[in-house]
């Protein structure tokens, strides 16, 4: 199992980091709070989980122990693999995930794409008597993230919201929806364009 990776930000994407482990780059998948908090060209520690499947090898990383925590808990209901388990971290941080469960509030989780009302109900169910070892997810520093020049920043987005289960449609309205935060301030990096587009759908 490796647990956490330390290395030199090469390249960010909305859902994913790179990082130079001395001239290996080690790809991570990675939710929105993520990429925000890493900066293209600085070094970055990640608390890591790796996914073995019979035909791949997938690694997800996370700037926060609580995130990667709750990662790896919620795949312990049924029916919740990896992919759908990072939707989930990326829309709901883990104190905002323990607060849904704890307080059975299936709106709060149904606002995840591909989690129905029975698939919510099922979470709260498997996961209540587990939630309490999550802790709250502190504020994440964005100083430096890296931005993505011109139109660039949304595609990164689009795909980044597509990658996490929303159609290509939500996507595009939601690139849309941030992007007056973005002409108002340029210095905007993808994480956070990333975040403000989960803000907006899951509303």
């Amino acid at each position: 199992m490796i647990a956490h990776v330390n290395g030199t930000v090469s390249q960010v994407g909305g859902t994913w980091v790179v990082l130079d482990l001395g001239g290996f780059g080690v790809r991570a998948l990675a939710t929105p709070a993520t990429v925000a908090a890493v900066t293209v060209g600085e070094s970055a520690s990640l608390h890591t989980s790796l996914v073995v499947r019979e035909d791949s090898l997938t690694l997800y990383g996370f700037t926060d122990a609580d995130e990667r925590d709750a990662f790896e808990l919620v795949q312990t209901a049924s029916g919740i693999g990896p992919k759908l388990a990072q939707a989930i971290v990326s829309v709901l941080p883990p104190d905002e995930l323990r607060t849904a469960i704890m307080t059975e509030n299936l709106v709060a989780l149904c606002k995840v794409p591909g989690i129905g009302r029975k698939g919510a109900q099922k979470m709260v169910i498997e996961l209540k008597d587990k939630v309490n070892a999550l802790g709250a997810i502190p504020a994440l520093s964005t100083t430096g993230a890296a931005r993505p020049a011109a139109d660039e920043w949304r595609e990164q987005v689009a795909s980044g919201l597509e990658s996490l289960g929303w159609s290509a449609k939500d996507a595009a309205a939601a690139v849309e929806g941030v992007a007056p935060l973005r002409e108002q301030d340029p210095a905007l990096g993808i994480g956070e364009l990333m975040r403000a587009a989960l803000r907006s759908l899951a509303r």
